[in-house]
């Protein structure tokens, strides 16, 4: 036989036997092939955690779902027990009303309109108020200019609540602090020292004062207006318009009293005074005039004011009327206003100084 043909046989046989290659029965692996394998088991598991983490958020999230309806539902049981509590009460409370009317004698309660109700009555033409005039006062007040929902007749009525006039027809002025009296021109604002007896007299002496405070606020608003923008956003520039929102807004009791003719001769006489030597530029003198209505010439209480069983004769003067008492002491409004007049004098003097040197105030 024939060597060779041998050999042959013997190499074919054998491949034949052989099994076919599998990598996974490999002794030995390439680096390739480990990080293949370490690659896809970490994508396994990152997909197997995203998947966990998915499933707990979907589970919170339906429990936060389920107590959010839950939570609706008590706030509006509990909304409609308030609202049916509080209807309860007002009945009983119109009812004892009632009873105690007619034990009483007196009419009976008129209906209640539900709110809304009212919306259809027409508002009277010297009450109202054109929309783009109401929305500017409104402005100027700080107060918004619109509500949600809110209708032309609420907004009328809001800003007669903000004014506090009972009827719009005598709102005529709408400057720093609006009011109902006329305002004077600014060559009839000079006021004379002694306040008139009469009636006539009296109210239009009132209308000089509410002119000229009018317009010292409203130069003091537009002398800040007119400050560099480095000078309002400094802390003294703040704390300067500060001073002058904080002394328009404790003016307003003061402008209340003259709409209703309701200052008192001892507080009035002072401020007339205050003014007159304002308007003159003798500021010095206007100072005193302040000094004299705030800390008053009584005598003070200082220490003991009695020794012995004899009265003295000074003692007397701690018991005398208020003629000469201060008036910045009385109550916290009062002291709040005339603190504002005197705001306005340290203004007035910048704004218009005097003629004499001496007449201005430390």
């Amino acid at each position: 036989m024939d060597f060779a043909k041998l050999m042959s046989a013997q190499i074919k046989k054998g491949k034949e036997r052989a099994p076919p290659s599998d990598s996974s029965n490999k002794k030995y692996l390439k680096r390739s092939e480990i990080e293949a394998q370490r690659q896809a088991a970490y994508l396994a598991e990152q997909k197997a955690a995203e998947e966990a983490r998915k499933e707990r958020l979907e589970k919170k999230r339906k429990v936060e779902e389920e107590e959010a309806v839950k939570e609706a539902e008590r706030r509006g049981k509990r909304q409609r027990l308030a609202e049916e509590s509080k209807r309860r009460r007002e009945e009983e409370e119109e009812e004892e009303e009632q009873r105690r009317r007619k034990r009483l004698g007196l009419p009976d309660l008129p209906p209640k309109t539900k709110e809304g109700e009212d919306e259809g009555t027409p508002i009277p033409e010297d009450e109202d108020i054109k929309e783009e005039e109401l929305v500017s006062k409104l402005r100027a007040l700080d107060e918004p200019a619109r509500l949600f929902g809110e209708t032309h007749k609420q907004r009328l009525k809001r800003y007669k609540r903000r004014v506090g006039a009972s009827s719009l027809a005598a709102i005529v002025t709408d400057g720093p602090i609006p009011t109902t009296l006329q305002l004077v021109p600014e060559k009839d604002m000079k006021v004379d020292l002694k306040v008139p007896k009469e009636k006539e007299g009296r109210h239009f002496l009132l209308r000089q004062l509410a002119s000229y405070f009018t317009m010292v606020l409203k130069e003091w608003d537009i002398t800040l207006a007119r400050r560099s923008d480095d000078v309002k956003s400094s802390y003294q520039g703040k704390q300067a318009y500060a001073a002058m929102v904080q002394a328009r807004e404790n003016m307003r009791p003061l402008f209340k009293k003259m709409e209703k003719n309701e200052l008192e001769d001892g507080v009035l006489e002072p401020i007339v005074e205050i003014v007159h030597a304002a308007q003159e530029r003798r500021y010095v003198d206007a100072n005193d005039g302040y000094l004299r209505l705030s800390i008053g010439q009584a005598a003070w209480r200082i220490g003991v004011t009695m020794v012995g069983i004899h009265e003295r004769s000074a003692r007397e003067k701690l018991h005398e009327s208020d003629k000469n008492a201060a008036h910045i002491m009385s109550d916290e409004i009062t002291r709040k206003y005339l603190q504002s007049i005197k705001r306005c004098l340290s203004f007035a003097q910048t704004r218009w100084p005097p003629t004499d040197q001496l007449q201005l105030m430390g």
